[in-house]
């Protein structure tokens, strides 16, 4: 089975500001959730734990499962480029993402769908039909795409459709 957890609040969550690369770590509120999700998922043994570079993902895995994680950096946040901490109410947006003709840096949503993509492709490759326990922690963004990944990509194309709330999680299963 494969756990996708969503990392817990961050004093960005709580202010609705855009919250990418210059993210800030947990806050008491998002340390709460993670110490609920560890209670949730508590009897589950788990084979391994990969999470995003970014440290409230990282918090958010280390604190559920009580395990180091494995960083992978496929499943890293989109990159919001100038867009990043600005207020959400305030951003220029193309779609579901800031408008990168207004925001310098922001990443490509193609580039983003094929690295979190290929990064499942290959656990899959690696995992598929054995009797494992996967965790993925990652965001909003990460989590969608990774729910693309198994549900298919929506018709309107809003992957953050298929996102958990902060410090919640979904479960997959590769076919």
């Amino acid at each position: 089975m494969i756990y996708v957890i969503r990392h817990g609040q961050t004093d960005l969550n709580k202010e609705r500001r855009m919250q990418g690369r210059l993210g800030l770590p947990l806050n008491e509120h998002g340390i709460k959730q993670a110490e609920n999700l560890r209670e949730k998922i508590k009897d589950i043994k788990f084979d391994y734990v990969f999470s995003s570079p970014q440290e409230r993902a990282i918090q958010t895995a280390e604190i559920a499962t009580g395990l180091k994680v494995t960083i992978d950096a496929r499943l890293d946040v989109f990159d919001l480029g100038e867009a990043d901490r600005l207020e959400t109410s305030e951003v220029k947006m193309a779609g579901v993402v800031p408008d990168s003709s207004v925001y310098k840096g922001v990443e490509d949503t193609i580039v983003f769908v094929e690295r979190v993509f290929n990064f499942l492709s290959e656990l899959e490759t690696e995992h598929r039909g054995k009797e494992l326990n996967i965790l993925l922690s990652g965001h909003k963004c990460t989590t969608g795409c990774i729910g693309s990944y198994f549900d298919g990509i929506p018709k309107d194309e809003n992957i953050l459709s298929f996102s958990s709330s902060n410090g919640d999680y979904k479960i997959y299963n590769f076919k």
